[in-house]
């Protein structure tokens, strides 16, 4: 039996990807290798922070104590939790509950990817913005189906023909859904629509991080 450093687990709705509005639960795994510009959870970031040390059992516990089926993995970088596999095998003999992992984008997806009934990746791409895109690892492209998505998070505009480049170049939209949403307080959504419409991106999709205007944009559990 594994153990896992969980900061936070809570219910509320999905605020960003392809379920954005549904019902989740969500567990946030403490540690990340990246240090980003925006960062909006860093607290749970370092060694530091305090965290319930939950076994796999106890974690899926949890999640079906609250009566929803979707379950969020975020952090952090969850992908770095020490046996992380043990728990998305776990999961994946649950076959009522349907699991997203949220990832950075520099840690390699392939292998968890072959789990039977795998998770689905939503993939971040660091932009220059955030200080990490050298960090990025294009190989995780080869292994993205529908059920995935690839995340974009744009500081200005002149990072959205990045966007496009990164895109064209991997066919990433061809293979799963494409994100793009703002640096919350650094770029006006209403450029990026702009952008899209200029350049004729039907395949782009403009995404806002639902939780932060329903609530405080620090607070959190939500």
């Amino acid at each position: 039996m594994a153990v896992f450093n969980v900061v936070e687990k809570f219910v509320s709705i999905n605020g960003e990807g392809q379920h954005a509005g549904e019902l989740a639960v969500f567990i946030r795994l403490r540690g990340c290798n990246l240090s980003c510009s925006y960062c909006d959870t860093r607290w749970a970031c370092t060694d530091e922070a305090d965290a319930e040390a939950m076994s796999e059992d106890e974690i899926i516990s949890y999640v079906k104590s609250t009566g929803v089926r979707r379950v969020t993995l975020t952090g952090g970088e969850p992908l770095l939790a020490e046996d992380i596999r043990v728990l998305l095998e776990a999961f994946s003999s649950e076959k009522n509950i349907l699991v997203e992992i949220e990832t950075n984008g520099s840690v390699f997806v392939g292998d968890f990817a072959k789990i039977d009934n795998p998770p689905a990746f939503t993939l971040d791409y660091k932009l220059a913005g955030s200080g990490m895109e050298d960090k990025m690892d294009l190989s995780n492209f080869k292994y993205l189906q529908k059920k995935d998505t690839v995340k974009f998070v744009c500081s200005n505009v002149s990072e959205l023909d990045k966007v496009c480049e990164i895109v064209d170049e991997f066919s990433l939209s061809e293979k799963c859904t494409v994100l793009i949403s703002p640096v919350f307080g650094r770029i006006e959504p209403a450029d990026m629509v702009d952008y899209l419409i200029e350049h004729k991106r039907n395949d782009i999709r403009l995404q806002l991080q639902l939780h932060k205007f329903i609530w405080d944009p620090n607070k959190r559990g939500v």
